[in-house]
Order: C-alpha cells, then structure tokens, then sequence
C-alpha cells in the first residue's frame, strides 16, 4: 500500500509566502540522477510534476495547460506549453535524492536533450499510450544507449480514451527488441482499466483519486504468466547461479528478482517498463519505487571517461574523497547576474572559495556561491558532494568545460545538432548591429546549437540553428532578456559574375579643366581563366605605358571587380593584361590611370559575354528508406544533381547530391516534414555554376533592391 502523497522534505516559507525546500547532505550512493526524455508531447513534464507533487517537493500539481509546472517555467515555455530547455528538480524519496532533469522532446531543442543525457546516470524513457513509439522515441533511446546509460520506461496517458497499454508494449518490443522487461502492467476490464499489477511484488492495485488500494489480483489467464516468465527469463541472464536455478526450474524469490533486474539494468540488458497517468497519478507510486529501488546511484553509475593531458584515455570514478571534478553541462546567461553554470560533481567535494582550473582554457577558475535549483526556485547549499547537480554563479567557463582541482582531466563533452537553418537578423532600430553581436554572444553561451557570424560580403549578419521555433525562440530571448529587437529574414545568396570571352579594349580618361589635366589611356585584354579572383599581368612594348603607372591599373581593376556589371555582385575567373596605351608626361597620374582601368573595365566586361554564377554545395541526405523516392524528386525540383545513395544502419538511405545554395534555404523544414524527424543532412559549399538563363533576370531584378536598400 501506498499513500496518494508522500512528504518527506521540511521547509519554510520565505517573504513571498513561497515555500523554501531545506535539502540535506546526501552521499553518492544515496544520490540518483534521472533524464526525463521522449518524443515531443509524451508527458514528460506532467510525469515530473507528478513525481514531484507525489514526494512533497511541490505543494500543487500542476499542468502545462495551465503554465503553472515546477519544470516549465520560464514565459516562451509557457506560450508554447511546450519545454524549450532542460529543468533541474530534485526530489527526496525512501532517504534517496533523485536529481530529475525533464529534458525537451521538440526536435528543435533537442540541445536539451543533449545535455540531460550527459549529465545522467540513467533516463526514465516516456512514450505516450495513445501515440505509441515515435521518432522521438527511438532517438532518445539510442542516444542513451551510445552513452551507456541505464533505461527505463514509462507508458503514460493511460487514462487517456483509445490508449492502449499492450499495443504500445509489442511496439517497444519489436523497436528495441528483448530488453524490454514489463515490471507493471495494467487489468483492463470493459476497455477500462481495473487496476495496476505489480509483477515483481505479486500485487494489485487501483486507484481513486490517486489514492492507491490494494486489490485480490485479478484471473488474467495465460496473459500474466507469460510476463512473470519473461521477468524471470530476463533475471536468469543476468547471473550465471540465477540461470541454474531458472533452468531446474525454480521460482526466484522477491529479493532475487530485484537483484538480477538491477544488475541487468546497469549491464543494459534490461529495460523495465512501468506505467500508469501522471495527470490522476495512477500507478506513479509503483514508479516512484522503482526509481528509488532499481536504478543505479551515482556511485554505482560507470566511471567517468576523459583524456588526460598527454591525449591518453582516463577514468574518474565517483568518489567523494578524491580530487574535486565537476563539469558544466548547461549554462543560463543572465543579463543582471551573469552566468549560472549548471554543474555535476563528478569527484570529491565543491565548497565556496574553492580554487579549480578550467582544463579546457587553462583559467582559474574561483567558486562563489553554490546552488541547489527546482525549476526556478534556488537554495544555497554550502557543498557540492560527488554525484550530486546543481549550479554556480558567476563562472567564466562554457557548457562541456571541466573544472578540477588535484587532478588534470578533460571529461568528454555531449555532443550536439550542427546548426542547419538559417536567417540573416536584421535590428528593428537603426545602429543596434553592435547591440545584436553583444547580446546573440550571450545566446550562444547557452545554447552550443546556436551559430552567429557576419557575412563580409553580403554585410548580413546570420543566425542559424536547428530549425524555425529554435530561432523564434531565440529572437524572443533577445528581446526580453537584453531589450533587443530584430526581424528575421531569408539570407542573401552570394552569387559570383564572369566571363566566357577573350576582348581587348580600350579605356581612355582624359580631362582638361585649367592647370594639369589628366590623362591615362589603356589598351587591355580580358579573358576567362580558373581563378577565384583577378589574374594581372602586363605585356607593354617601348614603354607606352611607364612601369609606375602598373600598379595604377591593377589597383583600378582590383577595384571595379568588387562588382560585376550585371547584377554588381564581384567578379572571379578574370584576367587582365595591359598590353598598350599612351601617357601625358605633365597630365598623366596613378588616378588618371585607374579611371582609365575602369573604363576598360567596363567596356571589356560588356563585350565578353558576362555570365551570373551561382554557389554550388554538396548534400548528404540520410532519410528512411521509404522516403528515398520522394527526396530523390524533391532534390529534381531543387535543380539538384544525385550522385549516388547507399544503405545506412537503422533501414535508411545515404543520399549525395549537389544543389544550388539558393535552393536550400527551407530544406532542414523540408526533411524534418518528410521524414517526421528521422531524417538528418550536412551541406557544405562545394564550388560556382552557370545560373540558368531562365533565372538570370530574377536574380538581377533581387540584386538591385538589395545593393539600393544597402546605399
């Protein structure tokens, strides 16, 4: 039996009347660290608040309808009742503390994702029992199990109408395969849920109100004794005792049970699935034990792995008395107190005043102030021990930084979606460029998946990330954390101009206004040739144009090829010999001659059949397998080129292409549509094309807005 709320922690209120949570000391083996992950819209957030509430570290229960959860807090979440970033909120629960960290499920903030998993020891896997396995699913899963951590399940929404408990179970079982060891399991009588069954205990219980009550186990025919042998088959591989005793064909007791199910947790072998309504709270209390009871501590957690300062491999165990480690899996910019860096201790102790080094910039690095977080809600502790999450102010160190002291170790950082969309950002006020700079730099502090630069040659400045909500997001941030407006538009494609023929012409510059005039006069020939620039070179006989005035003219054409005279975008594969011309020996100048370039320039360009070139990239697709056909006249449509595809792991296809740039803008929004999120691409520039003839005039009619707009 198991009461509706169970409340463990003391507190005060403090002046707002808000309760204030007073958390003791806990050691590494009593602490566990938990990921919350899923697919977008599982019920990850209301199973933590239901966690919480259900412990007494939250006096509601909340909902993200109503914006009121400990997890999403912060407004842009509550617009879009959905979680943008990852939340810290531990609970105490059987004198276990257990650090949940509820983590997004929108491919566009998966960034939090990244970073919860690599802070955690273990993650407790939502999938929706209406829903079923997505793509979410199966991305969160096999990100855990390439970081080696324990798994755990939770079948939610039963509550729900057309939600179904066994169809979900054989989805999981056909997706991750025999792992998957159901530990609760739901009585269904008249399409209606009568109870929760608890196979490890033998137990039944329904629930009214979230008030648990034990039940007679309910006549389940064959159904039941199946999943008891498929617990004890799994417990049986565990052990090489326990598969004697299963193959003579004994019971295993309780405490066995649990044993082999914990040891098949940490190995990976076993992946319990639970279930139950984190929004009437049915069965959470199974949870809540199996939390505390069947996943790894910290200190039972693998060591940590890094490289020592000589590049050599290096393992840290958890260990209270060794040598204080921690590292920043998160950072918060702040525009009033500056960084808050979320921090897990990974050895020793972190204590106020204590000196680390940063070893990946080589700083020293002083703590001030340690803090304990819930959502929102702060509280200072004096220690950090080993194992346990919380965060510290005012740090100069960056997400993926490890700090030490008394032992020289880089922990390995998470790993992150390579930025794939982009907009250049232009300032609702004129003059705030260099506020933009400023206060995006503060965004990518805490956000590695978020990219800035300024483009030279289209004097864009460009923001890119995952996809639209991310920059959305972003754009919101920037406004109501550091009073910057700005709109986002389509970045400008850097398009190139040349020529297909060889000319000689003529630029003469001759002027007469009273004193000196001036004078330039040259003869030169332009011709196509393989160079990302301008090719100079002089073949001037008898001196018709004395050597000083060369560096004239190769500045004046330097100059002119800055803008072609097509669309005035700059001009590459162009070369010029000076071959002939004349010079005043009182009018001629190094300005008469770089006027006098400029009309040969001019008039050599028009002669030589210009040409507009387009950027060129390459395009690695991986999509599904049955969404190869579709890319393929997706990539047709975009003028794209295939070179090949091959097979991928996971029943997908690799597929190469080169495609225009200025086709590529909305392909990260393109694929994630196709593919509903299981597709991912890298596109890089690769050379310049002939634009078509059929697109020449729209790319010069776009131009010209754009150069007028600039001057």
């Amino acid at each position: 039996m198991f009461p509706a709320r169970i409340s463990l922690v003391s507190g005060s209120l403090d002046s707002r009347g808000e309760m204030v949570i007073e958390m003791k000391q806990y050691t590494s083996d009593k602490i566990k660290n938990v990921a919350i992950v899923g697919h977008g819209g599982s019920g990850k957030t209301t199973l933590a608040e239901a966690l919480l509430y259900m412990t007494g570290a939250s006096d509601r229960l909340g909902t993200v309808g109503e914006g009121n959860t400990v997890c999403d807090y912060d407004p842009e979440e509550i617009k879009r009742k959905a979680s943008i970033s990852l939340t810290v909120a531990p609970y105490e629960y059987n004198d276990i503390k257990v650090n949940l960290i509820d983590t997004p499920g929108l491919f566009d903030f998966i960034t939090g994702q990244h970073e919860g998993v690599r802070a955690a020891d273990s993650i407790l896997l939502t999938v929706s029992g209406k829903s079923g396995v997505s793509v979410g699913t199966k991305k969160a899963y096999k990100r855990a199990k390439r970081m080696g951590k324990s798994r755990m399940m939770f079948i939610g929404k039963l509550d729900r109408e057309s939600a179904d408990f066994y169809k979900v179970l054989e989805q999981l079982k056909a997706t991750f395969g025999p792992s998957v060891c159901p530990l609760v399991v739901p009585f269904y009588n008249d399409k209606k849920i009568e109870c929760y069954i608890d196979l490890l205990q033998m137990k039944a219980y329904s629930y009214t109100g979230g008030k648990a009550k034990e039940v007679p186990l309910p006549e389940t025919e064959h159904r039941l004794e199946g999943l008891i042998a498929a617990v004890s088959e799994a417990v049986a591989e565990t052990d090489e005792a326990l598969f004697e005793k299963f193959f003579s064909g004994e019971k295993f007791t309780q405490e066995e049970l649990v044993q082999g199910i914990q040891s098949g947790i940490k190995a990976g072998t076993i992946t319990p699935v639970y279930c139950g309504s984190a929004q009437t709270l049915e069965a959470i209390d199974l949870l809540l034990n199996a939390v505390s009871t069947l996943l790894p501590s910290a200190s039972e957690a693998p060591a940590e792995t890094g490289e020592a300062p000589d590049g050599s491999p290096m393992e840290l165990a958890c260990d209270e008395n060794g040598p204080a480690v921690a590292f920043v899996f998160k950072t918060v910019a702040d525009p009033f107190i500056g960084k808050l860096s979320y921090v897990k201790a990974v050895s020793g102790k972190l204590a106020g005043g204590l000196e680390l080094t940063n070893q990946t910039t080589g700083q020293s690095e002083k703590i001030g102030k340690i803090i304990l977080l819930r959502g929102k809600k702060q509280e200072d502790t004096p220690v950090l021990a080993a194992g346990d999450i919380g965060a510290i102010a005012k740090l100069s160190a960056n997400t993926g930084d490890t700090l030490s002291n008394g032992c020289e170790i880089r922990l390995e950082k998470a790993k992150f979606d390579a930025p794939s969309f982009s907009m250049a950002v232009r300032p609702k006020a004129k003059g705030d460029e260099a506020k933009i700079s400023q206060a995006i730099s503060r965004l990518l502090e805490e956000d590695a998946s978020l990219s800035f630069e300024t483009n030279t040659e289209t004097h864009q400045q460009v923001i890119s990330g995952i996809g639209e909500q991310h920059l959305d997001v972003a754009v919101a941030k920037l406004k109501s954390k550091f009073g910057v407006e700005v709109t986002l538009e389509a970045p400008i494609v850097a398009y190139r101009e040349t020529i297909q023929k060889k000319v000689r012409v003529q630029g003469k510059h001759k002027k007469q206004s009273g004193g000196h005039g001036q004078f330039g006069d040259v003869w030169i020939e332009f011709e196509p040739c393989d160079s990302d620039s301008l090719e100079f070179d002089q073949k001037v006989v008898g001196g018709a144009v004395p050597k000083n005035f060369y560096p004239a003219v190769e500045k004046g054409l330097r100059e002119c090829i800055q803008h072609g005279i097509l669309a005035g975008y700059p001009v590459v594969g162009l070369k010029a010999t000076l071959v002939d011309g004349s010079y005043h020996p009182v009018d001629s100048s190094e300005m008469s001659f770089k006027m006098a370039a400029s009309l040969a320039y001019k008039a050599g360009m028009q002669e030589a059949s210009p040409i507009l070139l387009e950027p060129i990239g390459h395009l690695v697709v991986t999509v599904p397998d049955a969404n190869t056909g579709d890319m393929m006249g997706e990539l047709n449509k975009r003028r794209g080129r295939v070179l090949g595809m091959s097979p991928a792991e996971d029943s997908n296809a690799v597929i190469e292409a080169d495609v225009p740039m200025s086709e590529m803008h909305d392909f990260a929004t393109l694929l994630r549509q196709m593919a509903q999120g299981s597709g991912s691409f890298t596109f890089a520039f690769e050379r310049y094309e002939q634009l078509p003839n059929q697109l020449v005039a729209g790319v010069i009619e776009k131009a010209q807005l754009i150069f007028n707009a600039e001057d």
